[in-house]
């Protein structure tokens, strides 16, 4: 990776100091070693299903089998005669309420007989057994009977009147099928477009992802006193107790939520997974029971990305410079609400891209079907939108007659300048211009090229409270910790003071602890190897779920804080004078606006920041994929070398994205549940990916620092489908683009021959 000198970049000198320039080498601006890298690569740091305690049993989950059938009967005689079982869970043993979910409890933990399944993924029972073969073997020998009933799987037919109800009625918020719509609009869209020089008109189509994280869902439920704890690694505790709380009718003190190492989730574990199954099992039977679903069992239950379709308008002055965008987008959420009425939210928020648009009118609806379950995948919903997006801006400069670069250049954001909802950008803007100036020559250079920007909100925003807390604790190096899971760079200290940093974010592979570390460090001077970052569960409360790209944005800056009071007291104490102490840091970003709201429309202010990129990708004489380059602003490389593996991993995740990932299904049932089958760019199909990093920092957040999580993906599809236009002069807007030469090494030979044919 660069930082942008090859490239006629500089980084600014007030932002290297972190380069051992600290005392101790390890703070800001340095590619520290991962925290607890070493140990995970030699498989020491222990997963869920690792965990082994004494009496413990294991259950084996039952799924529905069809996605839309009432449930006549559930028959469990023949699975309770063989060895080993213990006990067989049914919606019939919920003490508290059925319904989870994030934001509407429609997710039952059990289907109930009697009650209609909403996709395949569903819960029918749970088999409690005193080995995993037992339990699964067991939960084999279930018997349902079912009415079969025709699954909803379009859409735009759901919201049609008169259409059947995926929920039964007072299950739902809104209409019926309908989860939520986001609607607004700003200036007057018509008179813009009845002005223009160019209109375009465009529909996309995007697909369901899998998001093929390493671990499957895994849980282990033990008896505490009058309740439960559980360990597991989900994206925001609080959340997990607050929903296990009322499906087992305790108290919120009654259920303790430990966290263990996470081995992958990318968005898909915000929601319950099954955890409140096995809660039930541990509280009901009194002793402890673990639960890990099988890699099929996983990927038939966990959410996709939403397939969504995008209807997008486009008015622009002779010389191509933006004057209106209207947007109509639905969003495929199937049989659960999940986060989809966020997710739209998203992409209707990011629906302008990262350009200037004078008059703007936006509505996105999220829809229940019968399809599998849809939810936060990397991106958010920016993908989709970018996908779209990008695309206008490449039929716009054909019409105007002039190349990518040139019709972006003319419109992107400048300081001053209004965002998609009409929030005014700041300053730190002009890390796009930067990222887009970066890769001029090389995209103008090339023979068969794309180009496309991208902007990613930082923060959950739109009205929510983000906030990141701190408490750095000065110990002895035999002290114990008083709760969570250490993710320390060393597994022993001396009888010196060491130093605790505890935080209430999941680390999930993006290095937020890591970040976190090297900001202690940079404050204190203190050197890394006496430091290690703890989980804890107050602080999880505090900080909520990890999403959003806004981890290590706001724990940096809650870390500066306290880290700045201990560096205080050590101006007059030696370290160990300061055993016992406690230092806080709490960033509260409270500040954002909800759109539609009375003060999205005088102020509006939907996210805490963004993070700006412009990527380019460029095809070979084959047509085939050879490299990318990925110029990105970070507003701060808190760690450089972690900051350039998040974007390699985004522009790979953009690259499936684009081209040939795809989890079809066929009247709401998946037509493979194998990861072979989903078109994953495997790593010997790579191309070579040179990211750029680009430092404008911003006034919120740690060290100016932007989330780099999710902006990785967000323009790499736009701008595939530049370059394979470039080489073949076909417009594509559908993805997967998977009957390009591109795509032929990735998709799955009869997918890519039945794409062709349809070509």
């Amino acid at each position: 990776f660069f930082f942008g000198e090859e490239f006629g970049l500089s980084r600014d000198a007030a932002f290297v100091k972190g380069n051992g320039a600290n005392g101790s080498g390890d703070g800001i601006g340095r590619s520290a070693p991962r925290l607890g890298g070493l140990g995970q690569a030699l498989g020491e740091r222990p997963f869920v299903d690792d965990m082994r305690v004494p009496g413990m049993l294991h259950g084996a989950l039952v799924p529905s089998e069809h996605p839309r059938a009432r449930v006549v009967a559930i028959r469990t005689a023949a699975a309770m005669a063989l060895p080993g079982v213990v006990r067989v869970l049914t919606a019939a043993d919920v003490p508290g309420q059925r319904g989870t979910g994030l934001n509407i409890p429609d997710l039952p933990v059990f289907v109930a007989v009697g009650e209609t399944t909403c996709c395949v993924g569903d819960f029918l029972a749970m088999v409690v057994a005193d080995t995993t073969f037992r339990a699964r073997q067991a939960a084999e020998k279930i018997e349902v009977d079912y009415e079969v009933l025709e699954p909803i799987t379009d859409p735009f037919a759901a919201l049609e009147p008169g259409a059947p109800r995926v929920h039964p009625p007072g299950n739902l918020y809104v209409s019926p099928n309908l989860i939520d719509t986001t609607a607004f609009s700003r200036g007057d869209e018509d008179a813009a477009l009845a002005a223009s020089a160019h209109v375009i008109q465009q529909t996309f189509v995007t697909q369901p992802v899998e998001p093929a994280f390493l671990e499957p869902e895994a849980c282990l439920a033990l008896p505490q006193g009058k309740g439960v704890k559980v360990h597991t690694d989900s994206q925001g505790s609080i959340f997990d107790q607050r929903q296990i709380a009322k499906v087992l009718n305790l108290p919120l003190e009654e259920v303790e939520i430990a966290l263990a190492a996470s081995g992958g989730a990318f968005g898909a574990k915000e929601e319950l997974s099954i955890q409140a199954q096995t809660a039930l099992a541990a509280y009901l039977l009194g002793c402890p029971v673990k639960t890990v679903l099988t890699r099929k069992q996983s990927t038939q239950h966990h959410v996709k990305r939403h397939p969504m379709t995008l209807n997008c308008t486009v008015g622009a002055d002779a010389e191509g410079r933006l004057l209106a965008v209207r947007t109509r987008i639905v969003g495929d959420a199937g049989g659960y609400a999940g986060t989809s009425g966020k997710c739209l939210l998203r992409a209707a928020c990011h629906s302008c891209g990262p350009y200037r648009v004078p008059n703007v009118d936006a509505e996105a609806k999220a829809v229940y079907t019968n399809n599998p379950t849809s939810g936060a995948l990397r991106g958010f919903g920016t993908n989709q939108a970018h996908f779209a997006m990008e695309g206008m801006m490449d039929l716009l400069a054909e019409a105007v007659g002039v190349d990518g670069y040139d019709i972006r250049e003319r419109n992107i954001l400048n300081p001053g300048d209004a965002g998609t909802t009409g929030q005014i950008m700041r300053g730190s803007v002009l890390g796009l211009r930067k990222s887009l100036e970066a890769v001029k020559e090389i995209y103008k250079s090339a023979r068969y090229a794309g180009i496309g920007c991208g902007i990613k909100s930082t923060g959950i925003g739109n009205g929510t409270i983000d906030s990141g807390h701190i408490i750095i604790r000065v110990v002895e190096g035999s002290q114990t910790s008083r709760s969570g899971a250490t993710f320390g760079v060393a597994e022993t200290f001396g009888n010196g003071p060491r130093v605790e940093i505890l935080t209430g974010y999941t680390e999930m592979g993006q290095g937020v602890y890591t970040a976190t570390l090297q900001a202690v460090c940079e404050e204190t001077r203190l050197p890394l190897e006496i430091m290690t970052v703890l989980w804890d569960k107050d602080l999880g409360s505090k900080c909520g779920e990890t999403w959003a790209s806004r981890a290590t944005t706001l724990s940096c800056a809650a870390a500066q804080q306290a880290a700045r009071k201990l560096a205080a007291d050590l101006k007059e104490l030696p370290l160990e004078r300061l055993v016992g102490r406690e230092y806080a840091g709490d960033y509260v970003c409270n500040f954002t606006t909800t759109p539609g709201t009375p003060e999205a429309v005088q102020n509006p202010t939907t996210h805490l920041t963004f993070s700006y990129s412009t990527q380019v990708v460029i095809l070979g004489e084959n047509g085939r994929i050879e490299r990318v380059v990925a110029a990105h602003d970070v507003g701060r490389a808190l760690n450089p070398r972690l900051c350039a593996e998040q974007m390699e991993g985004g522009v790979h995740m953009g690259l499936g994205y684009a081209l040939s990932e795809n989890f079809t299904s066929t009247n709401g049932r998946p037509d493979s549940l194998l990861l072979r089958d989903h078109g994953i760019v495997r790593a010997k199909d790579m191309p070579k990916v040179d990211v750029i990093l680009i430092e404008v920092p911003d006034e919120v957040g740690g060290y100016g620092a932007k989330g780099v999580g999710e902006i990785g993906c967000v323009a790499t599809a736009g701008a595939v489908a530049g370059a394979l236009y470039s080489y073949d002069k076909i417009r594509r807007f559908r993805l997967p683009m998977d009957d390009s030469p591109a795509a032929a090494p990735s998709v799955p030979k009869s997918r890519r021959q039945a794409a062709l044919a349809e070509r």
